[in-house]
């Protein structure tokens, strides 16, 4: 079994599917948009199987204390780009770019070598070697 795709809620559909496409090589299905519901989506495939939904909704809740409400975010992803020097050139990238630095580059207590990265919505991102 595997997982088949991550869903994040946001306000900036067009700015998420950006970020992910210009920074990690994500491609991009065409827009899917429901009328009745005023729900719109697309799906951003990265190198393989893996798959990341970014889901948009103008009656989205802005509280996290209703379990029945969908609402935005998650604690974190990881993306995998292959090599330390990759993780390195690309936080420097997206911090030139003037997007937020969670964590500097390093090897963790579990032997990952990793940065941590915000997207436009605020979603911690993993740049794993």
């Amino acid at each position: 079994m595997r997982i088949s795709h991550v869903a994040i809620w946001t306000y900036n559909l067009e700015g998420l599917r950006n970020f992910y496409m210009h920074y990690f090589d994500a491609s991009s299905t065409e827009i899917y948009y429901n009328h009745s519901k005023e729900f719109s989506s697309y799906f951003l495939l990265f190198d393989g199987d893996c798959r990341l939904e970014i889901m948009e909704m103008p009656k989205l809740s802005k509280s996290k204390n209703d379990p029945m409400k969908h609402y935005t975010g998650l604690a974190h992803f990881a993306i995998k780009v292959g090599t330390k020097t990759e993780v390195d050139r690309l936080t420097k990238l997206i911090r030139n770019d003037g997007f937020k630095i969670m964590t500097e580059p390093r090897t963790t207590g579990d032997g990952f070598y990793e940065s941590t990265v915000l997207d436009p919505d605020g979603n911690r991102v993993e740049i794993v070697a």
